[in-house]
């Protein structure tokens, strides 16, 4: 069966793209770019090969379907700026094979200006087509919410941003396939900067959220508590919880390298953020010191170690920088996640706990840093020693919370 649609990167966001397409009965090819954490279990890749759905390695399918998105990441580079290396090589391997009327949209997470002034010339001088006149092209900002169930690419608005009001309607055509609505942006710069928008003030409002939990300590009052009444607020709050660090796929971005300019909220909230590591840190040590011992050979058990609840994704995850920071202050180190077999730090691997409740008894500290549903925290704030819940998961009184 000839391929319709093109998902160039099987990542985090290519992946939810290519089951949508598959689930509206689009045939789809899967092209990988490089090494992505996005994975499928043996059944789901069934369902989808079923469905129509088909990974390849050979670039020349690319320059047979009528749309091909590019999903390609953009990680963070040393100077603050997104790397756009898999989203040119991704358009180097399209344009090479790309035909009239093919429709090319680009999803990845990106600074505004790049559809136009990055991936328009790639495609354009790799092909020899002209863009808006010969093929269309697009913006639209990945709206994927990895394990969120209530919100799926179905009933998520899809935000589109058109080279021409022609490639906008293209591009709006092929979504319409995929999602009850469609919502047209006024040219790529501007869905470029939705996606902008939206990835920042998730940061801004974790950091502010992340700064009162500090503050709430200092003062001794109950954050848990002051979230709780905010939140029956109807109109003017959204509620927002702090953690032990932010992570995931989507990095806070400040416009650095678009001619020096930044967003001095974003570059602040990054900076609470990143912080929040090592606060955990600090209120252990504090804990422990409180109970008459030393983080110097203290066993401490971490429980979940993912950035997410209930997924197997460790991108960005703060774990890892908690994990280093108590073995840099002579810790005894375990964990427990269901979704997570094997965990190296530092290049050592670091004790599974087999038993939960056991491991909870044996450490001197627990330390919550994820809230997975297999977890029965009213039996686990029993069972262990001292509890740190840096999620506000354990009921009132039975743990000490961030």
């Amino acid at each position: 069966m000839p391929a319709d649609l093109a998902v160039i990167g099987l990542g985090p966001y290519g992946l939810p793209l290519a089951q949508a397409a598959v689930a509206a009965g689009i045939p789809t090819l899967g092209y990988k770019t490089g090494p992505e954490p996005g994975s499928l279990s043996p059944a789901e890749l069934r369902r989808m090969l079923s469905g129509g759905f088909r990974p390849t390695t050979n670039p020349a399918e690319l320059g047979r379907v009528r749309t091909a998105v590019i999903c390609a990441p953009t990680p963070r580079c040393a100077d603050g700026g997104l790397d756009l290396g898999q989203v040119e090589a991704a358009a180097r391997t399209l344009a090479a094979r790309l035909r009239p009327h093919t429709t090319v949209i680009l999803e990845s997470a990106v600074q505004p200006g790049t559809t136009e002034e990055f991936l328009r010339p790639l495609l354009e001088e790799g092909s020899g087509l002209r863009a808006g006149r010969d093929f269309h092209l697009a913006y639209s900002p990945s709206r994927v919410d990895p394990g969120n169930r209530d919100f799926t690419p179905a009933n998520t608005p899809k935000v589109i941003g058109g080279l021409t009001p022609a490639c906008t309607e293209s591009a709006a055509a092929f979504y319409g396939r995929l999602t009850d609505k469609v919502v047209r942006a006024r040219g790529p710069r501007e869905a470029e900067t939705v996606q902008l928008l939206e990835n920042n003030f998730r940061h801004v409002n974790v950091a502010l959220v992340n700064e009162m939990a500090v503050l709430c300590h200092d003062l001794g009052v109950d954050l848990w508590d002051v979230i709780r009444c905010a939140e029956t607020k109807p109109f003017g709050f959204q509620t927002f919880r702090p953690g032990p660090g932010v992570g995931g796929h989507s990095v806070p971005q400040d416009l650095t390298g678009r001619g020096g300019r930044s967003l001095r909220m974003v570059e602040l909230a990054q900076q609470v953020n990143n912080q929040m590591p090592r606060y955990v840190i600090q209120r252990a040590a504090a804990l422990l010191n409180e109970h008459g011992k030393s983080a110097r050979g203290a066993r401490v058990l971490l429980l979940g170690i993912t950035y997410k609840p209930d997924l197997a994704d460790q991108q960005s995850t703060p774990a890892q920088e908690i994990a280093v920071r108590l073995m840099e202050l002579g810790a005894s180190v375990s964990y427990h996640d269901p979704y997570i077999p094997s965990w190296n730090v530092l290049d050592r691997p670091v004790p599974r706990a087999d038993s939960l409740y056991e491991a909870a008894a044996d450490a001197d500290l627990t330390i919550l840093l994820q809230q997975h549903r297999t977890y029965d925290l009213q039996g686990l704030s029993v069972k262990a020693q001292l509890l740190l819940d840096t999620r506000g998961a354990t009921p009132t009184g039975a743990a000490h919370r961030l």
